[in-house]
């Protein structure tokens, strides 16, 4: 599973046996593996700075969780037809999530545990907010980029009727630099191609013969040529209409033609110089993201724990990663069992949801008798 809870309990022996017989009663049910968190010792400060710095980090650890989510989603967006390489772009300091989660260890280079804690939550909160700002900016002229290519792309893909034909039609196709004559497309449906052949010559005055060619097919019908007199135009329309032909308003322009290839050309060139840089900002950065994010997790952890099991600061936090979704019920059951006694009427309000917990503002599924946070690992479900 991706998924994790962090918790702590006090640090003192009757809790740290309870630790004890939760790795025992867990292992024995096969129920998580679990794995000590190392945090460090941080300045705490006063507990009403603590209080603050709790609201805080619970609206970065949403604000950095909801980040790497869409970092993940970009990912898949830029690889396109190769999301089988997803996951092996998603890293924490070039290792999977799963392992840099179970083996983690506090960055003291990057966010010195020495200094207040409201510098390092000040820290993680610029880098993060400095990681979205990129983000926007780069997906954003890749999105719009990939968009307009995608909307070329598009009509050189449509049927005959609204399709680009600057990649169908050659200057050979046409009477060009006449006075007198034009070459006009027709879209003949597939039953009528014999139809058509029969007919074309005589469906107006002025066609010269033996002028149609079949250019391009679809699915559905072909595209024709045919010229005639300029001054028979609308009333060779309006006969092919009433023959079911469709007479398609183009013009050969040899510079637009130009034009639109090149524009396609260009816009597929800067699409493949934009993806490494893209991709590899996405890695770097995504890296960063994710470590900031646990790093928030271990700051939750503790100013939580010194919140509700007081001073001095003295509590061991557990990382446990359950086997399977099915064996959460029984994990939750065997954690509230073995530290209900740190809240004996938050323990009772979770068999008897009518208990009300007097100045709880978490409604009681949310709270239990030892610290906990939830950490999902699953960023594209």
């Amino acid at each position: 599973m991706s998924e994790f809870w962090l918790i702590s309990a006090p640090g003192d022996k009757e809790n740290l046996q309870a630790l004890e017989r939760l790795n025992t009663v867990t292992s024995k049910s096969n129920l998580s593996y679990n794995t000590k968190f190392a945090i460090p010792d941080f300045k705490v400060g006063t507990l009403d700075s603590l209080v603050g710095l709790s609201d805080e980090l619970g609206k970065l650890d949403a604000f950095a969780e909801s980040l790497i989510k869409r970092m993940a989603q970009s990912v898949v967006e830029v690889l396109e037809d190769s999301k089988g390489k997803v996951q092996e772009n998603l890293l924490a300091n070039g290792v999977d999530l799963t392992s840099f989660v179970t083996h983690f260890e506090w960055d003291m280079a990057k966010y010195p545990a020495k200094q207040p804690l409201a510098g390092v939550v000040d820290t993680l909160a610029k880098q993060l907010a400095q990681i979205e700002a990129d983000l926007k900016s780069r997906t954003a002229a890749y999105s719009a980029l990939k968009t307009t290519l995608e909307n070329l792309e598009k009509k050189s893909m449509g049927n005959l009727f609204t399709r680009t034909l600057s990649d169908i039609v050659c200057k050979e196709d046409f009477v060009l630099d006449s006075e007198y004559l034009i070459t006009l497309l027709v879209i003949v449906p597939k039953p009528s191609y014999s139809q058509w052949q029969k007919t074309y010559e005589s469906l107006s005055d002025m066609v010269v013969p033996r002028s149609t060619k079949l250019i391009a097919e679809d699915g559905e019908g072909g595209l024709f040529t045919v010229t005639l007199f300029r001054k028979v135009i609308d009333d060779f329309k309006v006969k092919a209409k009433e023959n079911k032909f469709t007479v398609r308003e183009f013009y050969y322009d040899e510079t637009e033609i130009k034009r639109e290839r090149e524009e396609m050309s260009r816009l597929l060139s800067d699409k493949k110089q934009q993806y490494g840089p893209l991709l590899r900002w996405l890695k770097v950065n995504f890296s960063e993201a994710f470590i900031a994010w646990i790093h928030i997790k271990a700051l939750r952890v503790f100013v939580e724990s010194v919140l509700r099991y007081g001073l001095p600061v003295n509590f061991q936090a557990v990382l446990l990663q359950p086997h399977k979704k099915s064996a959460t019920k029984r994990l939750r059951e065997v954690l509230n069992s073995v530290f209900r006694h740190l809240d004996q009427v938050a323990a009772a309000s979770l068999l008897d949801a009518s208990v009300e917990i007097p100045g709880l503002q978490l409604s009681n599924q949310d709270y239990f008798p030892y610290v906990y946070f939830h950490i999902d690992l699953g960023l594209l479900d």
